[in-house]
């Protein structure tokens, strides 16, 4: 398979994967190296391809919203691991799905995560890999502070969440 055929079967794979591939999944799957996938995907990206890196793997066109779902932004501020777990956990039990996490970086501007978090199992997942690799979440840059975007079946669970991120201390309100 030549270098441009290879990057068509990468973004279509992308496109009707159900869940995020690997770089080393998609190496196995097309017998390259990993660097080759890395190599294709950043050239992809560059010619417009809407790809986007999370911890488990790439997927394709984050955000993008043909299913219905309501789409918004919450601003969060907490401090520690136990806080970070029991906002996802919050976010995921009562139904919402966290997209990415945002903070605003004094020298780089906006910086973004990209999350794709839609179960207990993806917090832990996580977590586990913040560990792993001994590295702080983004919002430890802005002393807690950060987005996140929230995709939800409804207004309805996006109002539980916001009530319960408010009641327990972690969303960002005006009086906050």
């Amino acid at each position: 398979m030549d270098t441009a055929a290879r990057r068509a079967v990468i973004s279509e794979t992308l496109r009707t994967a159900e869940k995020p591939v690997s770089a080393s999944a998609l190496a196995r799957r097309y017998q390259v190296s990993r660097q080759i996938i890395v190599g294709d995907i950043a050239l992809l990206r560059a010619a417009g391809e809407r790809i986007f890196a999370t911890p488990r793997g790439y997927v394709y066109d984050v955000g993008h919203n043909d299913s219905g779902a309501v789409v918004r932004t919450i601003a969060c501020r907490h401090r520690g691991e136990r806080a970070l777990v029991e906002e996802l956990y919050t976010v995921v039990d009562l139904g919402g799905e966290v997209l990415d996490v945002i903070v605003e970086h004094a020298v780089y501007g906006q910086l973004i995560g990209q999350l794709q978090i839609r179960s207990r199992f993806d917090v832990d997942a996580f977590v586990e890999k913040l560990n792993q690799y001994r590295a702080a979440p983004l919002s430890s840059l802005t002393e807690g502070i950060h987005l996140h975007t929230l995709s939800c079946p409804s207004e309805e669970v996006f109002s539980r969440i916001q009530k319960a991120l408010r009641e327990s201390g972690i969303l960002l309100t005006d009086e906050a």
